[in-house]
């Protein structure tokens, strides 16, 4: 957007803005002209006059409401035509996130970011890195009888995850891990046995994927994030429990990505240390 404009070219910008946005909506100067209460030869001056005075700001905004554009676009204070509720409703979205594993719009959102940088914040252990005895251990008392059904239907998503040529970047509370390891907090009453085989599953995917998945252990008494996944420049998602609240404009995204690159800037265990971690982990089990 530029920052200074000479009054002429503002004045001209905006002939030719509100007959871009009267024919997109198809609208004749009449129809404009009854829209917003005023004559038609008031909108043919509009758009006709070659001089280098403006509208009166009731006409613009008036003319704005009519056309379903912004003010601010037909004055050249904005590159944008939407208006500022149609901008919100575009660039921030509030969907469902229902107990599952990988449930369907998640799933969409890694096909539509499909060989771009997924950058991801778990709220437990990664999902995609999970055995499947955990996978029942965690989910069966939230799906009951359709637990191992909505396993099943995962586990072919979960394994495209994995293949799919993404990048993963997996930042994880070191607390987590620690927590597992040891069966406490989150994890009680899940057995040793299968705390080892699950630390020996994230340990043999973490060098089967290696670099193209890369997971780091960051300190929460330093710094904190919620859960989060990135999709490349695509759009950003807080999971906040029962919804997703998604954000696909280009600032917030860039913000949340450099919050995540943050995370393994400063990291207590880099990707490349994962497996000696994991080794001291498994000794305490």
């Amino acid at each position: 957007m530029p920052n200074r404009i000479d009054k002429r070219t503002r004045a001209m910008q905006f002939r030719d803005r509100l007959a871009q946005a009267m024919q997109q909506r198809d609208m004749t100067q009449s129809a404009l002209a009854r829209a917003i209460g005023v004559d038609r030869s008031t909108i043919s001056q509009l758009l006709k006059d070659t001089g280098a005075r403006l509208p009166n700001a009731q006409v613009v905004g008036e003319c704005a409401a009519a056309l379903g554009v912004s003010a601010d676009w037909l004055l050249s204070l904005s590159d944008r035509p939407e208006t500022a509720s149609d901008l919100l409703a575009t660039s921030l979205t509030l969907t469902q996130a229902p107990r599952a594993l990988v449930d369907e719009q998640i799933f969409e959102w890694h096909r539509e970011a499909a060989g771009y940088k997924i950058r991801h914040v778990p709220a437990a252990l990664p999902d995609m890195l999970k055995t499947r005895a955990v996978l029942e251990w965690e989910y069966a008392p939230h799906l009951g009888r359709t637990a191992e059904q909505a396993i099943g239907a995962s586990e072919d998503r979960l394994t495209w995850m994995r293949a799919a040529q993404s990048d993963y970047e997996i930042a994880l509370p070191l607390y987590e891990l620690q927590s597992f390891a040891a069966g406490t907090g989150y994890y009680t009453g899940l057995s040793a046995d299968l705390r080892r085989e699950q630390l020996d599953r994230i340990e043999a995917i973490h060098a089967q994927l290696y670099p193209r998945l890369r997971l780091y252990l960051f300190d929460a008494r330093r710094i904190f994030s919620a859960p989060v996944t990135i999709f490349g420049p695509l759009l950003a998602v807080l999971y906040l429990g029962r919804n997703y609240l998604a954000f696909r404009d280009t600032e917030r995204v860039q913000a949340i990505t450099a919050h995540f690159d943050d995370l393994v800037r400063q990291a207590k265990i880099p990707a490349r240390d994962l497996p000696d971690h994991l080794a001291y982990l498994r000794s305490l089990t």
